[in-house]
């Protein structure tokens, strides 16, 4: 620690904050405006108290029928709500000060006035670090900005930032302060939270342009991200007093190094760029993969959700998107034709066959039965049957393939046993033989050999 740095001692500013104290404790018993002024302050507390007491249930009511607001109004107004009696207080006294200004003396308001202010201050850093997602880096920033503005209401601000900046490490020419850390990570925090709300902004807007497609707008979206976050790093790192022109020649080493380690990770890096630029994959789209079957749901750096039917959801890296075969149901439409296969007798009409199997899957809901109409062809001619294949379309695979093509199989059985139609299955006879069969058998197979 340099002495020549230390320009107030840690027992003076204690002296400072015992002495501000001392004052306050005098006010309060030294007859005249300050206890006017302190018997003001716990009346404003008593009706803030009771006022939220009898509104409470009021705002309540008026908050749940608040349905169309967005998600951050409702946020903030449950916090509001956690805090009513501080909201009252900071307008009742708000208001007794600005009028104690106009029409008396200022030093006759001026405890009031500390009071607001700090209430003012705890009320708005209690909203406002709600922003912050991770509790602790919440809860470091609440108490941060509350001790700064205790600091600040009493006036030792001064005297404790000059005790902190005293409090370094120098080794060269860095040099970092307890109070330089303090003010990096207070910096890096609240970075952090614009970065996280600038991004989620950036993804809403850019989802809501219908002229951007939606793998260019997860591609901007993480671009925008990266750059946002990337400036909280460059930031913090500088804020802390490195130098980022002395760390190039480290970075370029340990990526070498690393390099090596992390092909795969890279891979597929690039390869989900190359997806979202070559717009082959969105989110949203059906593919199959291998016996991996199901929709999108989101595209990472390093990997793409796909969901199934079951529920389940499948990590597959983008490398094997690249590389490997991959039947996307949904790429150009979401128009998926199905094949159905079935058999009739040979007695009954194939016309009227083909007018019943088409009338059947029109009645199932999910086929479609404008643009893309179903058709039934003849295919064969088995030895038991006549061999059908049913075509229809559906436009939403997400909701599965092979439930529909069930209610249609299901539709078909329903048709043909009200139309009498028939449905043949292979029958064979088999006839045992007795012990002189089977000997006459055995010596005619021998004669024949």
């Amino acid at each position: 620690m340099n002495q020549e740095l230390l320009p107030t001692t840690l027992v003076e500013v204690i002296d400072a904050f015992l002495l501000q104290m001392n004052k306050l404790m005098l006010m309060f018993v030294t007859p005249g405006w300050r206890q006017y002024q302190l018997v003001i302050i716990l009346a404003l507390i008593g009706l803030s108290y009771l006022l939220a007491l009898v509104t409470r249930g009021r705002v309540e009511e008026w908050s749940r029928t608040r349905e169309n607001w967005p998600k951050w109004r409702l946020r903030l107004l449950v916090q509001i709500r956690r805090r009513l009696t501080l909201v009252y207080f900071v307008l009742l006294s708000g208001s007794v000060y600005l009028v104690m200004q106009e029409v008396t003396w200022p030093s006759r308001s001026y405890l009031i006035g500390v009071v607001v202010t700090l209430a003012s201050a705890w009320l708005a850093i209690g909203l406002a670090a709600r922003l912050v997602a991770n509790r602790t880096l919440r809860r470091i920033l609440s108490w941060t900005l509350w001790i700064y503005a205790t600091l600040v209401a009493l006036g030792l601000i001064d005297d404790v930032m000059s005790f902190l900046d005293g409090i370094a490490v120098e080794l060269g020419s860095f040099h970092v302060s307890v109070l330089g850390i303090i003010k990096a990570v207070l910096l890096i925090a609240l970075m952090l939270t614009a970065a996280r709300l600038g991004s989620h902004a950036a993804s809403a807007a850019l989802k809501r342009n219908e002229d951007i497609s939606p793998s260019m707008q997860v591609l901007a979206g993480k671009a925008v991200q990266l750059l946002l976050y990337g400036i909280v790093v460059i930031s913090g790192i500088r804020a802390l007093g490195f130098d980022l022109t002395g760390l190039a020649l480290l970075s370029g080493a340990v990526g070498v190094g690393i390099g090596f380690g992390l092909q795969k990770v890279v891979s597929n890096l690039v390869s989900g760029i190359i997806i979202l630029l070559d717009r082959s994959i969105k989110p949203g789209d059906v593919i199959s993969l291998g016996e991996t079957f199901g929709w999108i749901d989101s595209l990472g750096a390093r990997y793409v959700s796909v969901v199934t039917r079951e529920g389940r959801e499948h990590l597959i890296p983008n490398e094997d998107l690249i590389t490997g075969q991959v039947v996307n149901w949904s790429h150009s439409d979401r128009y998926v034709r199905l094949d159905v296969y079935f058999g009739t007798a040979y007695q009954d009409d194939p016309h009227k066959v083909r007018r019943v199997a088409i009338a059947a899957a029109r009645s199932v809901p999910r086929v479609l039965t404008e643009g893309h109409t179903p058709v039934c062809h003849i295919v064969g001619f088995g030895d038991s049957s006549v061999d059908y294949i049913l075509r229809f379309w559906i436009a939403d695979p997400t909701a599965g393939l092979t439930n529909v093509k069930g209610n249609v199989f299901l539709a078909l059985w329903d048709a043909f046993q009200a139309e009498g139609i028939s449905i043949p299955f292979p029958q064979r006879e088999v006839r045992l033989l007795g012990d002189d069969d089977a000997e006459e058998g055995v010596e005619k197979w021998q004669q024949g050999t």
